[in-house]
């Protein structure tokens, strides 16, 4: 059986950084709520849909930006995903660093995309004022992380350790994994055992034009489900997929996106469907195997990217 991580992060953006009072309200409705017209498509839907179907899914929810608009829109997000029976994991997006008041790192003069930008020390305190924010809003068996945009380093691995954090699921091969210390001169596909965490890598695949991650918003139907049985025969330890809070909305956050809303539904039922085959699951009370070796990226064939860019090509029409 293969272990299959159904990852969405959870976050909120206004548009800019200027104005962010006046934005918050709203953008915390379309990033979380997805309202529309059709009724809302954000993850009280996505929750739904998971536990109609019997699936299990890590939401990875991104925690500092109540340092700057109060715990209670926190609250709200853990709330909801504690009532879902979801399970709630650590996710740092540090451009909201300089945002909080006072900073939650002394003496920052500039914006910081990614975690990997901070020492080791800094890092440290960053991922525990998350844990901290997540405890306060109800969550208490978190155990995993998520680097905002991928962008973590070897430090970043010491930090979660030097916390009891024993998971990490921030390697992108396409997205800063190769720079992140871990493994230098290979790819890791599988899971990684590193400074006492385990690294559970971002799903690749080869398409015939170059090496993707596996999300939701880019993969095709058929594309998914073809990498998942061709995991399940290699033998492979564990399958990550991203998703997000957002992601069944077009990219205006005004509609449903129809194509995506179809992969959604379709993969979930695919994956209850052969709930013998593949196990969707989390990280609390995981025990991984022993690490083996890296095989190469999963591979997909080119029709099937063909099909994927045509119904790429109708979601830019709709949205």
């Amino acid at each position: 059986m293969l272990d299959v991580f159904l990852t969405n992060d959870v976050e909120i953006w206004c548009n800019g950084w200027d104005n962010l009072d006046a934005a918050f309200p709203s953008s915390f409705r379309k990033y979380i709520h997805g309202p529309t017209a059709r009724g809302e498509f954000g993850l009280t839907y996505q929750f739904q849909v998971l536990n109609d179907h019997g699936l299990r899914g890590v939401f990875f929810i991104e925690p500092l930006f109540a340092r700057r608009f109060g715990q209670a829109p926190l609250d709200e997000i853990v709330g909801l995903t504690k009532a879902a029976g979801q399970e709630i994991q650590l996710h740092l997006h540090t451009e909201w660093a300089d945002e909080a008041t006072p900073a939650l790192v002394p003496g920052m003069t500039r914006k910081r995309q990614n975690i990997r930008d901070f020492t080791y020390e800094e890092q440290t305190t960053l991922i525990g004022i998350g844990l901290d924010l997540l405890r306060q809003a109800g969550a208490h068996e978190v155990n995993a992380f998520r680097a905002g945009s991928f962008g973590f380093n070897r430090d970043t691995l010491r930090a979660l350790a030097a916390h009891g954090i024993r998971f990490d699921s921030s390697y992108n091969p396409t997205m800063y994994g190769l720079e992140s210390g871990l493994a230098p001169g290979a790819m890791l596909t599988e899971p990684y055992l590193e400074d006492g965490v385990y690294e559970f890598p971002l799903t690749v695949y080869r398409d015939g034009r170059g090496l993707r991650h596996t999300q939701l918003t880019s993969c095709s139907t058929a594309e998914l489900e073809g990498l998942l049985w061709q995991a399940l025969e290699q033998g492979r330890q564990s399958f990550v997929l991203l998703f997000h809070s957002f992601e069944l909305l077009t990219s205006s956050k005004e509609r449903a996106d129809p194509v995506v809303l179809d992969r959604f539904r379709k993969l979930c039922r695919f994956l209850e469907k052969n709930s013998d085959c593949f196990n969707t699951r989390g990280f609390v009370g995981l025990e991984p195997r022993a690490v083996g070796p890296q095989p190469d990226p999963l591979t997909s064939p080119l029709y099937r990217t063909g099909f994927r860019m045509m119904q790429q090509a109708l979601r830019r029409a709709y949205g």
